[in-house]
């Protein structure tokens, strides 16, 4: 079986929409402009759809050195590079994060659409959220994703559980950054040590997945699919999962059409 990659997505701002790219550049972090942003509330807590599914109507585009969010009939831009001076300290989920707002205009333009104060921050160096563990007994450098850098997802997975539903869903719900050709459901969660062109991954772990794969992205309305269908196969270590949680030990550039080595 030849696994070749067939959708490459990021997702600029956490929780937002996500963007398809043709080939992106691969970095410990994540691959480059992906969740390097995020959505504070007043107590510096990171903002995400489990609570405010209405962000997955938030779409961004970049545009060479700016990144341009459109909401319903309303826009917005900013430059990729902007920040403030000023350190602020959140945390994403367990890890204290270091980050800088980008702007007041942004932020403010960001509270207006949703109705709560709010800012919009950026992860500038590489470093300044770190990740404990406990699968690779290790600390690496991450975005400002939930946990690890990337995520990776066999066309089977999702083909086997359309099969198990009613309305079918895409792979949007799941918000992968790698979606390759597979032929057997979930053999992904298996791999162990790969290439793709010059870059070396290593697969972390399964994804335990939460509320936010009920959301259906193309209008915001949360259901109890496909979370309750998955939950009566998908089941382990606590968890429901789904796709695997993958690193990359090397940068480089990979795009559509590129072939898994292993």
């Amino acid at each position: 079986m030849k696994y070749a990659i067939t959708e490459l997505y990021i997702y600029p701002i956490k929780s937002l929409a996500g963007i398809a790219i043709q080939k992106g550049k691969a970095e410990e972090m994540g691959f480059e402009n992906d969740r390097r942003w995020m959505l504070i509330d007043e107590e510096n807590q990171f903002i995400t759809q489990r609570n405010h599914p209405n962000l997955s109507q938030f779409y961004p585009e970049i545009n060479e050195d700016k990144i341009e969010i459109r909401h319903y009939n309303k826009k917005h831009e900013f430059s990729i590079n902007e920040t403030l001076d000023e350190t602020l300290f959140s945390k994403v989920w367990d890890d204290e994060t270091k980050v800088f707002e980008v702007n007041k205009v942004t932020s403010k333009w960001f509270s207006e659409e949703l109705g709560f104060e709010c800012k919009l921050v950026k992860i500038a160096t590489n470093g300044d959220r770190k990740h404990s563990s406990s699968k690779l007994n290790a600390t690496l450098n991450v975005s400002l994703a939930d946990g690890y850098p990337y995520l990776l997802i066999g066309s089977e997975s999702l083909n086997f559980l359309n099969g198990k539903l009613e309305e079918k869903i895409s792979i949007k719900r799941f918000r992968p950054n790698i979606v390759i050709s597979s032929s057997i459901a979930h053999e992904e969660d298996f791999f162990e040590d790969f290439q793709i062109g010059n870059v070396k991954f290593k697969n972390v772990k399964p994804c335990g997945r939460c509320i936010m794969v009920n959301n259906n992205p193309i209008n915001g309305i949360v259901k109890k699919e496909p979370l309750n269908t998955l939950s009566s196969y998908r089941k382990g270590n606590n968890s429901i999962l789904f796709g695997t949680n993958i690193m990359c030990l090397n940068e480089g550039e990979i795009s559509i059409g590129d072939v898994l080595v292993f």
